[in-house]
């Protein structure tokens, strides 16, 4: 197999042979990842941490932990506190297979600060070539307290062999041989470009913003609860929207962007140079992604936004960040959209699945 994203098949391998344990689900495997499922306790801690060279995450809870809560029966993580919870799946990669972690699409879309620790961790997120040991996520819900339970999935997993990620030359290459950008021009620099659409059209919202008030979200209940009831409608015709600091938004990018099935694509983590905010917690794009044999003829992005200190003006067309194209070690024998529960394909302007018009 070559260098790149290990593809479904490949994931199911592993899982095969002991090198992802915890006895994982077949429908865990996506295209270019397996979403990874919370455990039976969930640690209320005092500040966010990283355990560091040497020291496993069970150790250094000690200093952090405040209280323990049974997941069996469902609990309820409160906005604006930090969690830690065991993951049922640990890891015994084999050499030369290291790996990433990423909030699965509808975890960010609620605004919950989804990262995962290794033992001896010094980094959110990442997984060391040949780690072996558990996994724990932590969890801060920012805008809304949710009820969790054992067995959903917050966060997914992406396995790598070597470099992954195309150059800027190979990212033009690609671009030439079947367009990865639809309603814009592709923008390369470090990455495929993104900028944000605000300008809908007539009678249609630009995006939306968090009640900063609302009730306990129930993690496994779709299209259960009225948007109105969490969510403000924002609408506006001059092409720009001014960040209230501290709030959460929802907005959509301009780009309609395609992900082939031999590629899959994360978003960059966020440079403070372009303004006083964050731009998305869920960064895998996995194969298929907007690919018209799968059914869209390019996909927007979403974009999950969260202002800092000042408020920040945005306008129509302004850049948002980038997608790092990556290629994959084989073509998956799954793509994202085609036979499988795909909530955001084809998507423009969309909150996460929990919720229903009203």
């Amino acid at each position: 197999m070559h260098e790149g994203v290990l593809p479904s098949q490949a994931l199911r391998s592993l899982i095969a042979d002991g090198a992802i344990g915890g006895d994982p689900l077949l429908d865990q495997v996506q295209p270019a990842s397996l979403d990874l499922r919370l455990g039976p306790w969930a640690a209320r801690v005092r500040a966010s941490f990283l355990p560091g060279p040497g020291r496993s995450v069970t150790a250094a809870l000690q200093s952090f932990e405040m209280h323990r809560m049974d997941l069996r029966d469902g609990a309820v993580l409160e906005k604006g506190c930090v969690y830690l919870v065991p993951l049922a799946e640990r890891l015994a990669l084999p050499p030369g297979l290291h790996a990433a972690a990423n909030a699965k699409s509808s975890t960010g879309r609620l605004d919950l600060l989804t990262r995962v620790i290794t033992d001896e961790g010094t980094e959110f997120d990442r997984v060391p070539e040949g780690y072996d040991g558990p996994l724990y996520a932590e969890i801060c819900p920012r805008s809304f307290s949710v009820l969790v339970r054992p067995g959903q999935r917050l966060n997914q997993l992406r396995i790598r062999r070597g470099q992954a990620a195309l150059s800027d030359a190979d990212l033009a290459a690609l671009h030439a041989r079947m367009a990865l950008v639809e309603n814009a021009p592709a923008t390369i620099s470090g990455g495929l470009g993104f900028s944000v659409d605000l300008r809908p059209g007539p009678g249609r919202p630009l995006g939306y913003r968090a009640k900063p008030h609302s009730g306990v979200i129930d993690l496994d209940r779709i299209a259960a609860y009225p948007r109105a009831q969490f969510w403000e409608e924002l609408h506006g015709e001059d092409g720009r929207l001014i960040l209230d600091p501290g709030a959460f938004y929802i907005l959509v990018s301009r780009e309609a962007v395609h992900i082939s099935p031999d590629h899959a694509a994360e978003m960059a983590p966020f440079l403070a140079m372009v303004g006083e905010f964050r731009v998305h917690y869920a960064g895998f794009f996995d194969p298929g992604f907007g690919h018209a044999p799968a059914g869209g003829a390019g996909a927007r992005g979403v974009l999950e936004v969260r202002c800092h200190e000042a408020p920040f003006a945005l306008d129509h067309g302004q850049s948002m960040g980038r997608l790092i194209y990556e290629r994959m070690a084989e073509v998956p024998d799954i793509l994202y959209g085609a036979g499988l529960a795909s909530h955001y394909q084809g998507q423009g302007l969309k909150l996460s699945k929990h919720f229903r018009d009203g």
